[in-house]
């Protein structure tokens, strides 16, 4: 993948973990966060695990201006504040991959469940408020952020949906870097809605069964998974 990746939430459990498997794979990775120094700490961890990483830390609006894809590692009560603040950053042709999940738990709800989001999804929300030119790829929704940061290779499926085939394949071949994860196509981007609610089941199944779950999608030919 050419270019640096922007892990916006890097330094949360499910950004961290994402910025940690791809720095692992080789890629160049900016960590963002609200607090530069923390996104800098992050970045700094990472190395000490990699030491020959290729991982920095910038406050959100300068790792957006410096990559040509952004992966949006937030809680959903933040979302449509944090694009607002970083829209003009945004680069003309970039991808931002939206892992957001509307939980009721943002407004203090259950996480078991989500919230009704007036576009149909996080990700659709997000093509409402990125400048014109860019491409929202959904993506990452049911990985366990506890296995992200572990070790071991990762039996999930990724769901990827885009309205821009070409930003889908991309991303396709990033999730399959990750040892374990295969990617699937899922179609279009409203398509998110269903992938989104997925997460909050996955929630109810660890809570009850005290686990890490994720989603295989059985029964297709070998040519639609994306693997490494």
């Amino acid at each position: 993948m050419s270019g640096p990746i922007a892990v916006l939430g890097g330094t949360g459990p499910e950004g961290f973990g994402l910025a940690l498997r791809w720095a692992q794979s080789g890629e160049t990775v900016i960590i963002g966060s609200r607090d530069a120094l923390r996104a800098q700490a992050a970045a700094a961890k990472i190395r000490q695990k990699i030491t020959d990483a290729k991982v920095s830390g910038e406050e959100n609006s300068a790792a957006c201006a410096l990559s040509g894809i952004i992966v949006l590692t937030i809680p959903f009560e933040g979302h449509a504040a944090l694009l607002k603040q970083i829209k003009s950053a945004i680069p003309p042709g970039s991808i931002v991959i939206d892992t957001t999940v509307p939980l009721a738990a943002s407004v203090g709800g259950r996480a078991t469940r989500t919230l009704g989001v007036w576009q149909g999804s996080a990700a659709e929300e997000t093509a409402e408020l990125v400048p014109p030119g860019v491409s929202v790829v959904a993506a990452f929704h049911n990985v366990s952020s506890a296995l992200l940061n572990a070790d071991a290779p990762i039996e999930c499926d990724v769901i990827v949906c885009s309205d821009d085939h070409a930003a889908s394949e991309k991303v396709q071949a990033l999730a399959a870097k990750i040892p374990g994860i295969r990617a699937l196509d899922g179609g279009k981007l409203e398509n998110a809605r269903i992938v989104e609610q997925i997460t909050a089941l996955l929630i109810g199944l660890n809570i009850r069964h005290k686990g890490h779950s994720g989603i295989r999608i059985t029964g297709l030919p070998a040519a639609a998974y994306h693997t490494d």
